[in-house]
């Protein structure tokens, strides 16, 4: 890992770098996704099931899995992962639950009414890449928040295998988290098939869900004929440390995240020199038995780095400027310090709370703006599957006494047929 010391000079040619590491879409990408999304337009299921052969290896006899396969996958599993699946549920609902916004009316004395409706979407596509990054655990922190929402209808969507079939732990954790349809499709082609719609796929409201560049870009592409959650970008980890941490730890974490990608960025502020050294010393020790250390290795050559501070204060502004998709305060007294976290994700908190706590199980989302977004986006929510729509009632009396008022303004603005709309009644 590169290390430097912050100086108010090598911290920000640092964050200059970072920022380059997603850079702009590959054009080629670009043109590639288009064509394939015009395919989709035109074709609908006849394209999904030619891109299936040719990304693939094999087309789906059906597009649709079978519900029996839906409800099999679950009888088959392994019941140590489906009791883990469901503990990890009944806390991401329990979390979930108290983000449900209220309806509401406002009505005042002169006999105005006013009020605010809010509805779950009608329809969402869920994307869950299905290959060798196949995460049952982003079933659950897409559908969770969806139904508490109350979208009245879940569409999954995911690559099939080689032989044509869906992941069968994708498929066990579809049928935990009450995912209502999964079609065999993956990339571009699949979030295209969502956003138009096919013969067999229903066009839905918004997409959410991770996936590769393809993907993104495809979901980039279609926002405005769809809703997305977010552009996600690689993944992200920043550790603020103390000389009470445990450089055993420090360095477990931050190999959690480097081992997603070899775009993933690991980076660790530390006040104590010593502390810093030993994690060195800890990732080349616990790097070996690790089945995904080229990744690793890659991830931190190039994006891991070491951050020298004087104090926490110092660290933590740092921390704040890179708005990180996650942030660990392994620093004495952690608590005192949650004021002061402007810009991240999701920010765990102490030596026990490891950032996979919050990928598999605490409660929270684990679907969290990346590439220093944090500093405008919000992890997915419940908020993120409403709509909200206002109404507004006037008496003939409230009326003519806003009358003045709203002909002055739409005159103001040269707009007289607004004027007029309110004259007329008078």
């Amino acid at each position: 890992m590169t290390r430097i010391q912050a100086d108010g000079k090598a911290e920000i040619l640092f964050m200059q770098r970072l920022a380059q590491r997603t850079g702009q879409v590959n054009a080629q990408v670009g043109q590639t996704v288009a064509e394939i999304i015009e395919q989709v337009r035109q074709q609908g299921d006849e394209a999904l099931k030619y891109y299936a052969q040719k990304f693939d290896g094999q087309a789906p006899d059906c597009l649709e899995v079978p519900r029996e396969e839906i409800n099999d996958a679950l009888t088959e599993a392994d019941p140590m992962f489906v009791e883990a699946l469901l503990n990890a549920q009944q806390n991401i609902v329990e979390f979930h639950n108290r983000q449900k916004q209220q309806s509401f009316i406002d009505a005042k004395a002169n006999g105005v009414i006013l009020g605010q409706r809010v509805r779950g979407l009608k329809r969402v596509g869920l994307y869950v890449p299905g290959g060798t990054a196949a995460y049952p655990s982003s079933v659950l922190m897409n559908a969770v928040p969806a139904k508490i929402a109350g979208v009245e209808e879940l569409i999954m969507v995911t690559p099939p295998n080689k032989n044509g079939k869906a992941n069968p732990d994708i498929l066990t954790a579809a049928a935990i988290a009450g995912v209502d349809r999964v079609f065999l499709t993956g990339g571009a082609q699949a979030i295209a098939a969502l956003a138009l719609g096919t013969q067999s796929i229903p066009r839905v409201d918004k997409i959410v869900g991770p996936g590769n560049i393809y993907v993104a870009t495809a979901k980039k592409q279609l926002y405005g004929t769809v809703d997305i959650d977010m552009i996600a970008g690689p993944s992200e980890i920043l550790i603020v440390a103390d000389q009470s941490a445990d450089p055993a730890y420090l360095a477990a974490d931050l190999m959690s995240q480097a081992e997603h990608d070899a775009l993933a960025s690991a980076i660790l502020i530390c006040t104590d020199k010593h502390v810093a050294e030993q994690t060195e010393q800890e990732i080349q020790k616990q790097i070996a038995a690790l089945e995904r250390r080229d990744i690793i290795e890659k991830s931190l050559e190039n994006y891991g780095t070491i951050i020298l501070c004087e104090d926490i204060g110092r660290a933590i502004a740092i921390a704040n400027e890179l708005a990180p998709e996650h942030m660990e305060l392994m620093i004495e007294n952690p608590l005192e310090y949650i004021g002061k976290i402007d810009n991240a994700g999701s920010v765990f908190l102490g030596k026990y709370s490891p950032e996979p706590l919050g990928d598999y199980y605490a409660g929270p989302n684990h679907v969290l703006p990346t590439s220093g977004t944090a500093r405008f986006f919000s992890p997915l929510s419940v908020e993120s599957f409403t709509k909200r729509v206002s109404y507004i009632y006037y008496t003939q009396d409230a009326l003519r006494e806003a009358r003045d008022d709203i002909v002055c303004i739409a005159q103001k603005e040269g707009l007289t047929a607004h004027a007029n709309s309110i004259k007329v009644r008078f």
